[in-house]
């Protein structure tokens, strides 16, 4: 069908084009040309012509090339000097640069101050000074006096020097009423905003004497401010730079200049320059910090109680790709306890247990800060358990350890054994940071008993005691006026290939020199071969008998 159309066009065409050629051909309206002098009359009056060029021209119009027209003419020598001085200061070849001006001396050609600033370019980036200030003394020589790029070239050319050669530069800029640029200034901080000068301080005079002169602060001039700013530990003022260039600029800072303030306020943890920033970063530039400033902001928000931004760093790391672990939780544990949010802190430990991270004692510790303020909250944790337990969320044993912790912490044993005995109501299982911390509230209340049935309780349930367990086991037998079972454990804990700590061997020595037991002299020697040293005040409490040093008035 498309090629029967085609055809049908061309033969329309065709039979149109004729028609067109046979009346142009009667009327001679095509070779008619109009002239702005010519009348109307003048025009109807001309006669047409009837040839073949009559007829629709289909082919380009020749021309004759006019080479006298201007651009192929010769400039002059020193325009010609004038235009690759710049383009040799543009690509920063100094060697070229200096053949070209020896043959400017061969053809007897003067320099002008173009030229001059072209040389002095490319020397002041190579730091060639000496030869630089010879290049002033020739345009002195040749009465040419020096303008403003010449004095931004000579202080960018000393500045690996002393500030002092700078200072001289712009002494005599001064003198010669030349006041300085944008890029006076930029040579300035730039100077001082390198690794090795730091020099912040006057990095800000010059911004703020530009503010003064009514000069623009250009972006990289900006950015390498508010960099030095942040990098020296200085978040809020970097801040405040940038978001006062942003408001006064139309051009944007980089995304790296915001990660670094960002950087900057989490190391100090500044709490409202990680928010503004973060936001920035974020939600503006879409931009994703890797995990140790994930990090670094996420225990700003433990901190602070920031726990959305907690939330959301959170999200951030799944997004980037890093696996969950937990020490990425547990700012965020702190976060919401330290904002008040006890049952959602509750819930977290939920989420990592599903999420195959197990907590610990560490991730539960702001929550043991909380609970052990007093006794009405942790009757009140009960109460959050309980309604997590309602919404069909599952309890984890390391919120009931943080629960019996705190009971210990403010000496009700009582409460204690009470949270271990409420383990198989929320179905969760003790575990040995449990009978840990149940043994140091058997040490206060000196409750061997107790200490012997929860022995008894984690051989049954087939936990294996660590090297906490023994300590506390034997200091818990040293409260006792019989100790004998203190050895029986010291024993055990070393067949079972733990070192007993110094606190250990420290408890045994005074036990046995304040019963006036001999063998005090024994754990003396294994504290030593265990490499420990005897403290002084061990050894006072052993050179006095076993009578404590009492202080002098």
């Amino acid at each position: 069908m498309l090629a029967s159309t085609s055809r049908n066009s061309l033969k329309r065409v065709s039979r149109k084009a004729a028609l067109w050629s046979s009346q142009s051909e009667c009327t001679g309206a095509l070779p008619v040309t109009f002239s702005r002098c010519q009348s109307t009359q003048q025009v109807a009056a001309k006669p047409a012509l009837h040839s073949s060029s009559s007829r629709i021209r289909n082919k380009p119009w020749s021309f004759v090339p006019d080479q006298s027209f201007q651009g192929t003419a010769r400039g002059s020598a020193i325009a010609r000097y004038q235009f690759r001085s710049t383009g040799f200061a543009n690509s920063k070849n100094t060697a070229m640069v200096l053949r070209m001006c020896k043959e400017m001396k061969q053809e007897g050609v003067n320099p002008d101050i173009i030229i001059y600033n072209n040389l002095l370019a490319c020397l002041a980036d190579d730091c060639h000074v000496l030869e630089a200030w010879a290049v002033v003394e020739d345009m002195s020589s040749m009465e040419i006096a020096p303008d403003r790029n010449t004095f931004n070239h000579l202080i960018h050319a000393s500045r690996r020097l002393h500030s002092g050669a700078m200072w001289d530069i712009l002494d005599k800029m001064d003198a010669a009423n030349i006041p300085p640029n944008e890029r006076t200034f930029q040579l300035m901080i730039q100077r001082h905003t390198t690794p090795e000068r730091k020099n912040l301080e006057f990095a800000l005079q010059c911004v703020y004497e530009m503010g003064t002169r009514g000069l623009i602060l250009e972006l990289t001039i900006a950015q390498d401010v508010i960099g030095l700013a942040a990098e020296l530990g200085f978040p809020r003022l970097a801040i405040d730079l940038a978001e006062n260039f942003e408001a006064t600029s139309v051009r944007r800072l980089s995304s790296e200049t915001w990660v670094g303030c960002l950087a900057s306020s989490a190391e100090a943890l500044y709490a409202k320059g990680v928010q503004r920033c973060w936001e920035k970063v974020i939600g503006d530039l879409n931009v994703t910090p890797d995990e140790g400033l994930c990090l670094d902001v996420l225990h700003t928000a433990g901190r602070h109680g920031l726990s959305d931004l907690a939330t959301d760093v959170i999200r951030v790391l799944r997004i980037l790709g890093a696996d969950w672990q937990e020490y990425h939780f547990a700012p965020l544990v702190e976060a919401m306890c330290n904002a008040g949010n006890l049952k959602d802190a509750f819930g977290t430990l939920d989420l990592m247990r599903s999420s195959n991270i197990f907590p610990t004692a560490v991730t539960t510790q702001p929550i043991y800060e909380v609970l052990k303020q007093d006794v009405d909250k942790v009757d009140g944790a009960w109460e959050l358990l309980d309604k997590l337990r309602s919404e069909g969320k599952t309890i984890d044993g390391t919120a009931i350890n943080a629960i019996i912790r705190a009971a210990i912490s403010l000496s009700d044993l009582q409460r204690a054994v009470g949270a271990y005995k409420a383990f198989p109501d929320y179905k969760c299982v003790p575990d040995i940071d449990t009978f840990n911390s149940l043994l140091s509230g058997c040490i206060i209340a000196s409750h061997r008993g107790l200490g012997d049935r929860l022995l008894l309780d984690l051989k049954e349930l087939g936990i294996k005691p660590d090297a906490t367990t023994y300590e506390r086991i034997i200091i818990l037998c040293l409260t006792q006026a019989t100790y004998e079972d203190a050895f029986f454990y010291l024993e055990e804990m070393k067949a079972q290939k733990y070192v007993p700590p110094r606190s250990v061997y420290d408890a045994i020595i005074r036990t046995c020199i304040a019963a006036g037991d001999s063998r005090y002299t024994l754990a003396l020697d294994e504290l030593k071969q265990c490499g420990y040293t005897v403290s002084d005040n061990l050894q006072t409490f052993i050179d006095s008998g076993g009578r404590e040093s009492q202080p002098r008035s």
